[in-house]
């Protein structure tokens, strides 16, 4: 597994990482053992790299991975987790003492004293351009309850505004082969400003794998059923915002691309975005043991070539761009 340092994280990471949104809730039921063997087997394949969150099953996906790394204490795992999504998005909540509570929180459940990164978790727009905000981290940092903070966010011009403060370890956006904004001023405002970005929805929630078809359904407890349009959080976290159809029929067009290269779609598409200059993680999801294995040979794969990627540009171009470029 390759792995990546950038300067205002110095450490290095594992180019392919591991989001456990899965392992918490919102993708259907996943049991704390079937979650512990997907821990093991990310670990074994050369994982560094866990990304969690404090609303992820309420806490369950920070507690999960805190056991297990309590039990396991000679490993050397970065846990990015995030906060700010279990009150009203108001950003008169982004405050001190609101971030010390939570931080306070996810610092029980990973059973550490000092978190490694910690990510506000698309806070509104607002909270990004504020100087309180970056001031709040900065104290958290010097108290030593973090180690280093960055954002998650849904718009390039989030990520900008960022990646602007001194302060700002890191970069989570949505990334992948059906939403290329980010590749235009996030990689290489990253890459100037020595910030990690973490690509996050790499496989669009599962359309790049080529698995579904028009007739695909979800569990009802699936965000992919119940946020099909927004419902309950931005719709760009659901198939990164593309129509389910014509995400389908871009993804077999994916699959043949990915094939040709002589590699399955999920890990043809990890390891393209894995080898974009800027891209310092990527943080698939898993459900199970060969999810896992698969996700993180991608960390291995050889160069792919630029027109491996003249051809993603294209198939954008064909399918999404009207619809998501300009939003996100």
């Amino acid at each position: 597994m390759e792995t990546r340092s950038v300067a205002r994280i110095n450490r290095p990471l594992s180019v392919i990482g591991l989001g456990t949104w899965q392992l918490g809730a919102d993708w259907g039921d996943v049991s704390e053992d079937d979650a512990r063997a997907v821990l093991d087997a990310s670990v074994e394949s050369g994982v560094t790299i866990f990304d969690t969150a404090d609303v992820y099953g309420d806490g369950r996906s920070e507690q999960v991975i805190g056991s297990y790394l309590a039990d396991n204490p000679d490993l050397d795992i970065f846990v990015a987790t995030k906060m700010g999504r279990r009150e009203a998005q108001d950003p008169a909540n982004f405050t001190l003492a609101k971030f010390r509570e939570w931080t306070d929180r996810s610092r029980e459940n990973l059973r550490t004293d000092t978190l490694d990164l910690v990510q506000l978790h698309c806070p509104p727009t607002p909270v990004f351009s504020r100087d309180e905000t970056y001031d709040a981290l900065d104290t958290l940092v010097a108290d030593g309850v973090i180690a280093r903070y960055g954002v998650s966010v849904e718009t390039v011009d989030e990520a900008l505004a960022a990646i602007a403060r001194p302060g700002t370890s890191s970069v989570q956006i949505i990334l992948n082969a059906f939403r290329l904004k980010p590749l235009e001023r996030v990689l290489p405002a990253a890459i100037e400003a020595g910030v990690a970005v973490i690509a996050r929805v790499p496989l669009a929630s599962g359309l790049l794998t080529g698995k579904y078809t028009e007739e695909t359904t979800f569990a009802e407890n699936d965000h992919r059923t119940f946020n099909r349009n927004g419902e309950a959080f931005d719709v760009g976290e659901t198939f990164s915002g593309v129509d389910f159809e014509q995400g389908v029929a871009a993804a077999r067009e994916f699959s043949t691309q990915a094939l040709e290269a002589g590699l399955t779609p999920s890990v043809a598409a990890l390891a393209w975005l894995a080898q974009l200059p800027g891209v310092t993680t990527v943080i698939p999801g898993a459900r199970n043991v060969p999810q896992a294995e698969s996700n993180a040979s991608a960390g291995s794969v050889a160069p792919l070539g630029q027109q491996f990627t003249d051809e993603i540009v294209a198939r954008y171009d064909s399918y999404f761009r009207a619809a998501v470029h300009e939003r996100w």
